[in-house]
């Protein structure tokens, strides 16, 4: 039986990067993004807030552009502070490079399994989407989905009862599939 979960995003990840003006670690996405346009170059910034004191930072999207170099798609929803476009920004690994931070996730996803009912079958076979290129631990999801503990998860995993094409230690970012065996 081949069954779909998703691991799906509920809110936008914490930015870890040090505030200019304490000394908090955790900045959160502020929702808007900063368009700065002189004559024919553009700078665009997307602002996050500090956790604990509130003041702004500025994280660089794009720097000295030709103003048509940019598609008009784009520049519409910078312009709109589309929520989708800054998720998409934060998860850009050329823009956490540049602005030297990392994603927190702890928190800001979901497991959706689509119900319990597979929980009977002897053999289950799981592909596991993930949304957001979100890090997350597979024997975490299969004892979630499951409703298993993590330790059963380890000793099913070591019996080769739970079985993947993918590394299932560590953390996996990608999309993956295993095969439960009871």
């Amino acid at each position: 039986m081949l069954i779909h979960w998703a691991i799906v995003p509920t809110c936008l990840p914490i930015v870890r990067r040090r505030c200019h003006a304490c000394a908090s670690r955790c900045l959160r996405a502020s929702g808007k993004f900063r368009v700065n346009a002189n004559h024919k170059l553009i700078d665009v910034w997307l602002l996050v807030l500090c956790t604990e004191c509130g003041e702004t930072a500025k994280l660089t999207v794009l720097e000295r552009m030709t103003v048509r170099t940019i598609p008009p798609e784009l520049l519409d929803r910078l312009h709109a502070n589309d929520r989708g476009l800054i998720a998409e920004l934060l998860q850009d690994p050329d823009v956490q490079h540049r602005n030297r931070f990392a994603l927190d996730w702890d928190d800001a996803w979901r497991l959706d399994t689509g119900g319990s009912d597979h929980l009977d079958c002897d053999v289950i076979d799981v592909a596991v989407r993930n949304a957001a290129r979100i890090p997350v631990r597979p024997t975490r999801l299969i004892a979630d989905g499951c409703g298993l503990s993590r330790a059963e998860v380890g000793r099913l995993i070591t019996e080769g009862k739970v079985v993947s094409a993918a590394r299932l230690s560590g953390k996996l970012s990608g999309d993956f599939s295993f095969t439960l065996k009871r």
